[in-house]
């Protein structure tokens, strides 16, 4: 067989990455069943023990830097003063404003260390997985952020008030109504958690995604098909190197993206005039 053949025939062995290496299957009982043409698991995955630990490490480390507190701050409780501040001015204060911000920064700042360390998962290594990478864990926190600034607004408006605030758009003549209210409807109150949701999502997916195609196609290349392909692997190795590094601010990016648009929309709800 000429050295092209089994060139070719050493490269149909590798197995790229795909959608189904998210689907993590459960720890302890393997129970399954199929939806739409994949097997999907029932049970506790690591995604899930992902996130109850995750919580478990935002309760205690902020508990521990705040619980002694004193005028010359510890190392731990500057680190916590500083996260905390970070959130409560940038993303509380800046953006919903000085009077109403205070009682929806604890909200705030949890969401945003839950997320961010659940996104740094995917770059520490025995976890390797960003636990958001899977979409339904995303729509949870989707959801809970259209409950909450959606019953803020219905709160402060009342019910039909909030929805004219949401769907009605104001300086606009009545006559541009039946095209714009229900396209405001569908973007402030249907459209909203989806897109929310995607692109932290998508962000998380594409970019482990990358990484194991990086990092397995580089091992492939060098162990599997050697001769030039080596220096390729090498290559995509270095790339993977320097593409981990980028994924670490993609990942705190992504949180801040998500809890500043969070504020945006309690800000939005809380506003007189859309």
């Amino acid at each position: 067989m000429s050295s092209v053949a089994t060139s070719v025939t050493r490269a149909e062995g590798f197995k790229p990455p795909s959608p189904g290496d998210f689907n993590l299957p459960p720890i302890g009982p393997d129970k399954t069943f199929e939806w739409l043409g994949e097997t999907h698991y029932l049970g506790v995955t690591k995604p899930m023990i992902q996130l109850v630990l995750v919580a478990g490490i935002v309760f205690i480390f902020f508990w521990a830097a705040s619980r002694k507190r004193a005028m010359v701050p510890s190392r731990l409780q500057y680190v916590g003063e500083q996260g905390y501040g970070f959130v409560r001015n940038s993303m509380g204060r800046d953006i919903i404003g000085s009077q109403d911000f205070l009682k929806y920064t604890p909200y705030l700042f949890a969401l945003f260390f839950f997320i961010l360390i659940n996104n740094f998962l995917g770059s520490i290594p025995f976890f390797q997985f960003p636990t958001f990478s899977r979409s339904g864990l995303v729509y949870s926190l989707a959801l809970m952020s259209w409950i909450i600034y959606n019953a803020v607004g219905i709160k402060k408006h009342g019910f039909g008030g909030y929805m004219k605030l949401m769907c009605v758009p104001s300086g606009v003549s009545p006559v541009m109504y039946p095209l714009l209210v229900p396209l405001e409807f569908m973007s402030n109150i249907l459209v909203r958690p989806v897109t929310l949701a995607l692109r932290l999502f998508a962000n998380m997916f594409a970019g482990h995604m990358l990484l194991i195609l990086f990092a397995l196609g580089g091992q492939y290349l060098i162990f599997e098909m050697a001769g030039a392909y080596s220096v390729v692997g090498v290559v995509a190795w270095l790339l993977f190197i320097l593409i981990s590094f980028l994924e670490l601010l993609i990942q705190f990016l992504q949180a801040y993206v998500f809890v500043l648009l969070n504020a945006m929309y309690i800000q939005g709800s809380l506003a007189d005039e859309h």
